[in-house]
């Protein structure tokens, strides 16, 4: 008779305390099955698969040895977080994941006690994690802060300005550097692991400890050779000067799949009573998984996929995306003329620079996950009479505010920020949203502000700015497909800061800036069968406004809506500003900005949260006709449909 079939390991895990109970040998298993469960979830939800799985058996080394969540593991971005989330107690939520009222695709503090900080930008893990070891110390409640830092995120000053602070102050934090790109050493073996092993382990650091003792007898000026001698030494086998230096008692590097390795060196890193230590693991990206394995770039985040082939599942469309047209275009400027290089802050697939590099790989610039660098690198280069194109999304460019001020605007320096992903971006939520730019850049004097209303106007604005040399300039568009119009082999140059009228109408104006237009122009042709007539406009450009055009459109009509992919303080408090300081609210004009609101809006596809907003055609139509007093029943009525 044939043995019935054990349980699965990951059915007896509800949380890390049941992990904890499980023979250390039985991890193995949890392990593999750990990783199953990833790619049989993220198949069906899409999201960031190859970081995941590259620290399956590191997420259940941590959770074996440390007392979560007493203890705090932090994830730095949260594309590592996907295996943590399973074994803590969102398993049977996993399917939801990016989903409209599902799990987040990162960590969040609301979602559960074992996410302490939330996460979506990289490399804040050690600052927040020293933060919450110093709050430890002074609250008098001991617990052990690890902060998980990878996926490139080391390339942020923000990780070294951390750890140069914890060095310093002695802390008792934990780091570990997740190596998934070989970036810093190659995978390592046995003599490695067991080298890891001694320095980490207690007799080890007694032995240094009582080695400090004996030189600190010594006359001073052999103090310092002594102390590089040690150090010299100990790097000689296991490297890390580069994380001594900054105060960091460093072990490794370890192989970062192999359980045997982990646990006790996890374990001696756990006791030790001594200050801020990094823990060094190799990884690789994708791991256990063939395709994510083959080609981790395509794999860093997914759509929906099937398990056995690794195809991805991809909506067909008839229409170019707009990242795509970007790219196109630049690559055709830049072929006229060789002052046209490109920045990118460590997303070439992202801003479709990779494509760029195919055909001008020595006018590219990957300066990694920078974008402080990035802007101010591409300061650099413009005031030396080069075209850079500073390609960031709007969610990232908010980290170099201060350079795009005080490094390009203040010195009139002709940077050119494409800025990818404006508005809503659907599953990334929250932490991705590229609500604010409009806003941000608008309160900067001499910068020049466009938003393309499809692909076509992304292509001329493209060429636009390849042209303006007279200061800053910078384009939004959004995430996805564009609308599917014709695309001119070439783009033109667009009189900067002038407007055009896309449909003539009385009564009502709707002024749209960037994407919406073509909702806007679908709920005009509802409004039109209603015995309405709009005007339709397209801005172009938020700065310099086309106050020539607004106050057309304002003297001629009733009501004058403006519509954007932005949030408070962008074109619509611009448009009213201008209304209000001439005088052109004073009569019978009634004035509505319809824009993304005021308040942070979880994930959800891209047309959910725009109906959400009131910025779908029956959002658009609803406002027109509330402005113009109708009821609500004759809303509804109108509506239908």
């Amino acid at each position: 008779m044939a043995d019935k079939p054990s349980t699965p390991l990951l059915d007896t895990v509800n949380s890390p305390a049941d992990l904890r109970t499980l023979p250390r040998e039985d991890l193995r298993q949890l392990a593999d099955e750990l990783r199953a469960e990833m790619i049989d979830a993220v198949s069906v939800t899409g999201g960031h698969l190859g970081a995941g799985l590259g620290v399956v058996e590191l997420t259940v080394a941590l959770h074996a040895v440390f007392d979560t969540p007493h203890d705090r593991i932090i994830w730095d971005v949260g594309h590592q977080a996907y295996p943590h989330k399973i074994l803590t107690g969102r398993r049977d939520r996993m399917r939801t994941l990016r989903q409209k009222h599902g799990l987040s695709g990162f960590t969040r503090r609301a979602e559960s006690e074992y996410d302490p900080f939330g996460a979506g930008h990289s490399s804040t893990s050690i600052s927040a994690g020293l933060g919450m070891a110093v709050a430890s110390e002074l609250l008098d409640q001991p617990r052990n802060v690890i902060a998980v830092i990878g996926d490139g995120a080391m390339s942020a000053g923000m990780a070294y300005e951390a750890m140069n602070n914890a060095g310093a102050m002695d802390a008792r934090l934990i780091v570990v550097l997740n190596d998934n790109d070989m970036s810093i050493a190659p995978p390592t073996g046995a003599m490695s692991a067991y080298l890891a092993r001694l320095v980490s382990g207690p007799v080890y650091r007694g032995a240094r400890e009582a080695a400090k003792s004996v030189v600190s007898k010594l006359p001073q000026f052999l103090h310092e050779p002594a102390r590089r001698t040690e150090e010299f030494a100990r790097s000689f086998f296991t490297g890390g000067t580069l994380f001594e230096e900054l105060g960091f008692y460093y072990v490794g590097p370890i192989d970062g799949h192999n359980l045997d390795h982990l646990l006790p060196i996890l374990d001696n890193v756990r006791d030790a009573a001594q200050g801020p230590i990094l823990v060094h693991v190799v990884t690789k990206k994708g791991k256990g998984y063939g395709p994510a394995e083959d080609s981790d770039d395509k794999y860093h985040g997914v759509s929906k996929f099937n398990v056995i082939t690794g195809a991805q599942t991809k909506t067909p469309s008839n229409a170019p995306s707009y990242t795509s047209v970007f790219a196109d275009t630049l690559i055709a400027e830049a072929s006229d003329d060789p002052r046209v290089v490109a920045v990118t802050a460590a997303m070439p697939s992202g801003t479709g620079l990779d494509k760029f590099a195919e055909i001008h790989p020595s006018r590219i610039f990957d300066v990694g996950i920078a974008e402080q660098h990035a802007v101010t690198f591409a300061a650099g280069l413009a005031s030396e009479g080069m075209r850079p194109f500073c390609a960031i999304y709007s969610t990232f460019l908010q980290r170099a505010y201060d350079q795009v001020i005080h490094d390009v605007a203040i010195q009139q320096l002709p940077v050119r920020f494409a800025i990818d992903r404006a508005g809503y971006v659907g599953a990334d939520g929250p932490t991705h949203a590229g609500n604010y730019d409009a806003a941000y850049l608008g309160a900067i004097p001499g910068i020049v502000q466009m938003a393309a209303a499809d692909e076509a106007e992304l292509r001329h604005m493209v060429t636009t700015a390849t042209h303006y040399d007279s200061g800053p300039i910078a384009f939004r568009y959004p995430r996805g497909d564009g609308m599917g119009v014709d695309l001119p082999a070439r783009g033109q140059i667009l009189p900067i800061g002038k407007g055009r009228i896309v449909r003539q109408g009385a009564t009502i104006a709707i002024l749209s800036y960037g994407a919406r237009l073509a909702e806007v122009l679908a709920a005009a042709d509802k409004l039109a069968a209603l015995g309405l007539n709009p005007t339709i406009a397209d801005a172009r450009f938020m700065k310099p406004l086309d106050e020539e055009l607004i106050a057309r459109l304002a003297g001629s009509h009733d009501v004058l809506l403006s519509v954007e992919e932005g949030g408070l303080g962008g074109f619509g408090s611009h448009v009213a500003t201008f209304l209000a300081s001439n005088g052109l609210l004073d009569g019978k004009l009634r004035f509505r900005p319809l824009m993304i609101p005021d308040r942070f809006v979880e994930h959800a596809s891209q047309a959910d949260m725009y109906a959400d907003a009131g910025l779908d055609r029956a959002g658009i139509v609803a406002t027109a006709l509330a402005t113009l007093g109708y009821d609500a029943a004759a809303m509804a009525a109108a509506l239908k449909g």
